[in-house]
């Protein structure tokens, strides 16, 4: 489970404050994906940030009931001077998992050839993005948080075996996937909310939150 409660969160852009949270409280519980619709520049990724304890509320309480993953994409946790081998074998110690498993889910989802020997520092946008949705998905979370849904990467056979996993683990795993656009949700969550001027809105169907967000965005 987790579970904001009363949560504020703003910036001081240099000329005014903008606001991303103004006493927010919602709960998502465990076996009831959750995809959130925002328009750009709202705060999908100081949200999802949030959720993963990457970043602090101003006001509130955050609580994580449950193994909550890092955000796809989120490449804090690597070493770049170091190869993708051996940066999964370091971050499965961490979560106490076996390095071998870890090692080879990656690599075979990855197909990086001789680069997963490489170090990080040398990779692509589009390599790095594989490598970080790869090294999500092989280890154990509850509950998986995505910005935006998949990565940044044209490999196409990658992205058909990533959404393939990822849409597997939805039979045991939970997802909170934020995006600007429904149908990126549709695929991963049947309830939904609208983040917008800092108020996020709760609805139990997908349908219904995009209702609201076209009145929104387009009104």
């Amino acid at each position: 489970m987790l579970e904001f409660s009363n949560v504020s969160k703003s910036f001081w852009t240099g000329t005014q404050r903008k606001v991303i949270l103004d006493r927010v409280s919602f709960r998502v519980d465990l076996g009831r994906s959750l995809g959130i619709l925002a328009p750009n520049g709202t705060g999908k990724t100081t949200l999802i940030n949030m959720m993963a304890g990457l970043e602090k509320p101003d006001e509130g309480d955050i609580r994580r009931d449950c193994k909550i993953s890092f955000p796809l994409g989120f490449m804090g946790g690597v070493v770049t001077r170091v190869s993708a081998m051996e940066n999964c074998r370091y971050i499965a110690k961490i979560y106490g998992m076996d390095p071998d498993y870890v090692e080879s889910f990656c690599r075979w989802l990855c197909n990086l050839g001789e680069y997963f020997d490489q170090p990080l520092g040398t990779y692509s946008s589009g390599m790095r993005a594989r490598f970080s949705f790869a090294l999500m998905l092989a280890l154990d979370f509850d509950m998986y948080l995505i910005d935006e849904g998949m990565p940044g990467t044209t490999d196409v056979e990658f992205n058909r075996k990533a959404g393939s996993i990822l849409q597997e683990r939805l039979a045991t795993t939970t997802i909170v996937i934020v995006s600007h656009q429904a149908a990126t949700l549709k695929k991963y969550a049947r309830s939904a909310a609208v983040l917008h001027n800092g108020q996020l809105t709760m609805f139990d169907t997908l349908e219904e939150a995009k209702q609201l967000y076209d009145y929104e965005t387009q009104g």
